[in-house]
């Protein structure tokens, strides 16, 4: 049968999270078979989608795919390339916080992060007056001419992320990829190999995009004392103009975490909640995250953020959502220097009562019922916005 290794794939996926480790309650195991799902509707798209030679940017993780920690502020679009062909990438730059570029070879896998090959964001290329701008990555030449980047040996992808600081007034840009070796043409006809060929490998994509990322918390975060987070550093993978702060966290009902830290200078500065299956929370429905732009900054130019069951009535509440367990992750992106411990967070856990006495601007924190479902449903318009836009 022409789909049986992708059902055997499946099935073995499905062990994979039925026997995940850190599976506590009925719940979690509902979470990891919903990220299942996520999962194979995302493996389908990138098999389907694999097409180096006439390439096209994909959307491969979003509010239905979810993977790596996604970052809720980001549109995360990628497109497979080879490192001997020439590819034009066009497209016009919106008004959001950053714009980042990313060669890859290879992809992640249960036992590495790929190398990152080139990285930079849009304040390394021309960009004319009305927004639009011509990459062009390929093979080295002579004489390139600007927005030229050489592909190096084992390009197998490029990435581009899209970042948010205020979602309701930031406007996305556009993006398009052509390979320039083929334009003007068209690739071979299916063939029932080839279908065969795309089934298998919908199956190892999926199996690898599981083990991968239960993989990344043992790497990252779980040797660190719970409910700490690190200082600021350069975040793995290569993205050179990106810190973050990474730290996990286990509260009881009546506790909460606060984490202070400087509004930074950077142009985006943000902060997510994730789930044990190292996936975002719902973003959309609930305050699971925060911007630097959304969250109430205090008058001494700290943010402080309540990570709580409990509604504290307050801004900058970051919802649990009945998750006791999880990650929690701050990042700073298009920086133009190095942070330091100075930048990074200070974590404190207390009792739920002990707020008012541990939150030097409690009064001028708090926000009303209404207050606070209009801040929702703010989130729920400009999800739907930028998701078709």
């Amino acid at each position: 049968m022409l789909t049986q290794p992708f059902a055997d794939a499946i099935a073995e996926a499905e062990k994979v999270i039925a026997e995940a480790p850190h599976i506590r309650t009925e719940q979690d195991l509902v979470e990891g078979y919903d990220y299942l799902a996520g999962s194979i509707r995302a493996s389908l798209q990138m098999a389907w989608a694999y097409e180096r030679d006439y390439p096209f940017f994909t959307q491969s993780t979003g509010p239905y795919t979810k993977m790596g920690l996604d970052n809720p502020d980001t549109l995360y679009f990628n497109a497979n390339i080879r490192e001997d062909r020439e590819y034009v990438v066009t497209g016009t730059r919106g008004s959001t916080a950053d714009v980042s570029f990313q060669v890859l070879n290879g992809d992640y896998s249960p036992v590495e992060v790929p190398d990152s090959l080139a990285a930079f964001d849009d304040r390394e290329i021309e960009i004319a007056d009305d927004g639009t701008f011509e990459l062009r990555f390929g093979p080295a030449k002579a004489d390139p001419g600007p927005n030229y980047f050489v592909l190096g040996p084992g390009s197998s992808m490029l990435v581009v992320r899209e970042v948010y600081s205020d979602w309701a007034t930031e406007r996305r840009g556009t993006i398009q990829i052509q390979c320039a070796d083929t334009a003007g043409g068209a690739p071979a006809p299916l063939t029932r190999d080839g279908l065969a060929k795309r089934y298998g490998v919908t199956g190892k994509i999926l199996l690898s995009r599981l083990r991968t990322f239960l993989a990344f918390p043992k790497w990252f975060y779980l040797n660190l004392p719970v409910n700490t987070m690190t200082e600021p550093r350069p975040t793995p993978g290569g993205l050179t103009t990106q810190y973050s702060s990474a730290g996990h966290y286990e509260l009881g009902d009546e506790e909460v975490m606060i984490v202070t830290v400087p509004r930074s200078d950077a142009p985006y500065q943000g902060i997510q909640l994730g789930s044990v299956w190292y996936l975002s929370l719902d973003y959309i429905n609930h305050q699971t995250s925060l911007t630097a732009d959304q969250a109430r900054v205090d008058p001494d130019g700290k943010i402080r953020f309540v990570i709580s069951e409990r509604d504290p009535g307050l801004a900058n509440w970051l919802e649990r959502t009945g998750h006791d367990r999880g990650y929690v992750q701050i990042r700073w992106q298009r920086l133009s220097r190095a942070l330091d411990e100075t930048d990074g967070p200070e974590v404190e856990v207390v009792k739920f009562g002990e707020l008012t006495d541990r939150l030097p601007y409690y009064d001028e924190a708090r926000v009303t019922p209404r207050e606070w479902a209009d801040r929702i449903s703010a989130r729920q318009t400009a999800v739907a916005a930028r998701m078709l836009g």
